[in-house]
């Protein structure tokens, strides 16, 4: 059977059907026929124009380009001032005016920055809420993850979201790749729904310092890489002073500091975490809290660790021969460093913490900058002041003058030199990849001292999982307390 005759055959089928619904009489049949092919050729015909008429239509809705899909994409911050406050003072303080110099001067948009020291990170924090309550907010304003939480229940941030993935604005796919991951998902609040509160300047790690040349006098090779071998070295310390140490001054292997960042950092190197992964509950009752804990308070009964008489007393201990190891912030490289020199001038570095993972955890913390809710114009050139600070070059010259950790890995390559006049900040640096970090949610400025508290009472003889537990729970009040 042919096609043509298949289908006047489909068609006569048709036609019987179209005239049992009419009950038209039997002897029309045929003529009816003919007549409905017809009519049913001429639908057929109509349907094809039909399609051809939607086939242009959607030829001619073109797709809408990248830069039309940015909201940002015609926001224009030119001439636009931006009030920066922040909480460098002294030397960093004159280089940071250097670089916002350099960037007022220089930037297309003809865009100025005035920078203003605010005090200090808590003395901030008040400030930002009563400007907050007036309405009289900087455009650009230095703030710790949970800080900036803070802020952000009463609705004051900007979502630095659509800045940073804006085609006009923002950074591409492969300059985000160049960011430390640690350092880049930090201000990601999974408290305001993935909203990113802050953008990182700069990160700073916990390391633990030691005196090279004591540890040879005792028998080692180089640092501990286990909490059980920095016990038996702390030890070791407290019976045999170093060799250039002060002589009327009793040798200490340890001096505890009781911050919250120490807890953390001897947390996660046991493979511990202080929130759950969805940030809904603190975990404070743990398994490598309790290790951590009673690990400590064990080496403080024993006599191998001490407390810290004052503040930085570790630092000046340590530069004087009396102390083996301490722990804290990498940011007090560059007073470590004269402490040595003007102490008891010895071989020292830094490591990782002890760990009982397979690779190291450090403790990786640092506030960042935030864009408070002004104008959209304001807001945007506050975003080109943090994008140009962030610039490989500017990253290399700001670790210079304050020996914060650049947050772009592609920064090490103008670093060559500076790596080789501070061996102890190269080493350092190499532990970046393995960054973790605390709470990032609003009320942890609050549950830190909490934190300080529980750690003494432990080094008072405290039972230790009776005072974990009640930090937990004190901890996650304070969370529901915080909650948007």
């Amino acid at each position: 059977m042919n096609k043509r005759i298949f289908i006047l055959l489909t068609l006569l089928l048709l036609s019987v059907f179209v005239l049992s619904a009419c009950s038209q009489p039997t002897p029309q049949v045929v003529k009816e026929t003919v007549v409905v092919e017809k009519e049913v050729t001429k639908v057929v015909e109509k349907e094809v124009k039909v399609t051809e008429v939607v086939e242009k239509e959607v030829v001619a809705t073109p797709t809408p380009s990248a830069e039309e899909m940015d909201p940002l994409a015609d926001v224009d911050p030119s001439g636009q001032t931006v009030t920066y406050w922040y909480q460098h003072s002294r030397a960093r303080e004159e280089g940071l005016k250097k670089m916002i110099d350099n960037f007022n001067a220089n930037n297309e948009w003809g865009i100025t920055v005035n920078g203003e020291y605010q005090g200090h990170y808590g003395e901030i924090y008040k400030k930002m809420l009563a400007a907050i309550a007036s309405g009289e907010v900087p455009s650009l304003v230095v703030a710790y993850q949970n800080q900036s939480a803070s802020y952000q229940l009463a609705d004051a941030l900007v979502d630095m979201n659509q800045y940073v993935h804006s085609p006009k604005w923002g950074f591409s796919d492969e300059e985000l790749n160049d960011f430390f991951p640690a350092f880049l998902n930090a201000d990601i609040s999974q408290q305001f729904g993935g909203m990113r509160l802050g953008f990182p300047p700069n990160r700073s790690i916990e390391v633990m310092y030691y005196n090279a040349d004591w540890l040879k006098e005792l028998g080692y090779d180089g640092p501990p890489t286990t909490w059980d071998e920095f016990r038996e070295m702390a030890c070791a310390a407290t019976k045999q002073p170093f060799s250039k140490g002060p002589a009327d001054a009793k040798p200490m292997g340890y001096e505890i500091s009781t911050d919250a960042s120490r807890f953390a950092s001897m947390v996660f190197s046991r493979g511990g975490d202080l929130m759950t992964p969805d940030m809904s509950a603190y975990t404070y009752d743990t398994p490598a809290s309790e290790d951590a804990m009673k690990f400590m308070q064990d080496l403080y009964k024993e006599g191998c660790a001490d407390i810290i008489a004052e503040k930085y007393g570790d630092q000046s201990d340590f530069g004087v021969g009396k102390l083996l190891f301490t722990i804290g912030s990498s940011s007090g490289l560059p007073y470590y460093k004269s402490a040595v020199s003007d102490g008891a001038g010895f071989n020292w570095s830094v490591a990782a913490l002890p760990h009982t993972t397979p690779d190291p955890v450090v403790d990786i913390y640092g506030a960042s900058l935030s864009i408070p809710k002004t104008t959209d114009e304001e807001q945007l050139a506050s975003w080109l002041f943090v994008k140009w600070f962030t610039e490989p070059e500017q990253q290399a010259q700001w670790a210079q003058i304050s020996n914060y950790f650049p947050v772009r890995k592609s920064t090490a390559a103008e670093l060559g030199d500076y790596f080789a006049q501070n061996p102890a900040y190269a080493t350092a640096f190499g532990l970046l990849k393995y960054g973790k970090v605390e709470p990032p949610v609003a009320g942890y400025d609050v549950v830190r001292n909490k934190v300080s508290e529980a750690y003494n009472a432990i080094l008072e003889g405290a039972d230790v999982s009776e005072t974990l537990a009640q930090l937990e729970k004190d901890a996650n009040e304070i969370l529901a307390e915080n909650q948007p």
